[in-house]
């Protein structure tokens, strides 16, 4: 891969396993110096890390829970100490709560508030100040908040704020040269999504799909290169569906 985004900094958010860290290990191959951020899973993240480092690449595993504000400050603090700049933020940390809204509690309906939605509020609070003229914002949403499944109503209403809150960020920072868009993947095939289905119901919602299948992180993490890289400066408060079509 050419290195398009030589000397960027990137933090990535939830970037310990999964679409984050398929997000993480594109924009090193890129020449992204990342941030990968975690919450619990130190090992994974930093194997995702040395993954990245033996690759030629540099990265830093930074622990903070998103959803508490006093943490993401440290991680914004910590990562322009050791780069001394950021260029892209990826909002990507999030849960997934599959229920009908009748049998959520309000804890459950919190915490997937909590992460999801003021974890990205936290987030660009800070991106805020701390972002480069020029700077790349990329929240991750869902194709729920288009689908109006049963059983995901708190998840795609966190989503759903998700997308408008990266909106008006897009508005307020646009003077600036900065971008911020919002992707939104169909199912795609991790340990998140395939938690507690069977086979059928994962053919299933892999017909959805033009192409039959589900979505691999790879296929998130190339779009979310795209809008993080010069080329997509021209792009901006925009919703991108990588979903086969699904959505």
């Amino acid at each position: 891969m050419t290195r398009l985004l030589t000397d960027k900094v990137a933090i990535v958010t939830g970037a310990s396993r999964g679409i984050g860290a398929e997000i993480a290990r594109t924009l090193a191959r890129a020449g992204v110096k990342v941030v990968v951020n975690y919450t619990e899973n130190a090992r994974a993240a930093e194997g995702v890390c040395t993954a990245i480092n033996e690759a030629g690449g540099e990265s830093h595993a930074i622990k903070a829970d998103v959803s508490n504000p006093a943490e993401v400050r440290v991680l914004f603090d910590t990562a322009m100490d050791r780069f001394k700049r950021l260029d892209i933020l990826v909002n990507n940390a999030g849960v997934l709560l599959s229920r009908k809204i009748a049998d959520i509690s309000d804890e459950e309906f919190d915490r997937v508030l909590s992460i999801n939605t003021k974890g990205v509020f936290y987030c660009l609070r800070e991106a805020a100040a701390r972002l480069a003229d020029g700077g790349r914002v990329i929240s991750l949403s869902s194709t729920v908040t288009r689908l109006m499944l049963p059983n995901y109503g708190a998840y795609a209403a966190s989503k759903g704020a998700v997308e408008q809150l990266t909106r008006v960020f897009a508005r307020e920072a646009g003077y600036r040269g900065i971008t911020a868009n919002i992707v939104s993947p169909g199912p795609v095939n991790t340990e998140m999504f395939t938690t507690g289905k069977n086979e059928e119901t994962i053919k299933r919602m892999a017909s959805m799909s033009f192409q039959d299948r589900v979505g691999e992180p790879e296929d998130i993490a190339r779009v979310v290169l795209f809008l993080a890289s010069n080329e997509a400066g021209w792009v901006t408060g925009q919703n991108i569906s990588t979903s086969g079509g699904a959505a």
